[in-house]
């Protein structure tokens, strides 16, 4: 069975997994002549504990314009990595899961969710729950839980 996917999500976090992720989506997307769709999610949940509910508007502009800076830079590497240019980078807010897995692939279409296997530590895992969990439980297309790199290298945390 051979699978051609038109429209490819990666959500990245920050976290070396997802840049990971990002990469093999990259190459999924060139070799299927797909669109690649770049995802951050801005959890809102986390904003509303910590501050209760009272965000100031320049935050929430700071956020988004270092959110920006970011995905632009992961853009521009992974177009001269991977040699694609038909990618669209995408921000969020609200929960990360429910976004990956539901919201956004049903807005865009999306075939393919390609998603890092975990940015988290144990501790939240136990206390929140993993994201790609949720996403490879519940999402309506196919799900790719990158688990290497991009030379198939187990992902090694750094030591603090």
């Amino acid at each position: 069975m051979e699978a051609n996917y038109k429209t490819i999500l990666v959500p990245v976090d920050g976290s070396k997994q997802a840049e990971d992720a990002l990469a093999k989506g990259a190459l999924i997307a060139k070799n299927n002549n797909a669109h690649l769709d770049v995802l951050h999610v801005l959890s809102t949940t986390q904003y509303g504990y910590n501050y209760g509910g009272m965000v100031d508007g320049d935050v929430i502009n700071n956020l988004v314009e270092d959110t920006t800076d970011y995905l632009n830079k992961l853009i521009d590497r992974i177009k001269k990595d991977a040699d694609i240019n038909d990618v669209s980078i995408h921000i969020r807010f609200g929960n990360p899961k429910t976004v990956i897995a539901f919201e956004f692939p049903r807005d865009h279409q999306s075939d393919l969710i390609v998603i890092g296997a975990t940015g988290m530590s144990r501790l939240q895992r136990v206390l929140e729950g993993s994201v790609s969990s949720f996403v490879n439980r519940n999402a309506h297309c196919d799900v790719m839980v990158a688990r290497t790199n991009q030379k198939n290298e187990p992902f090694v945390p750094e030591k603090k």
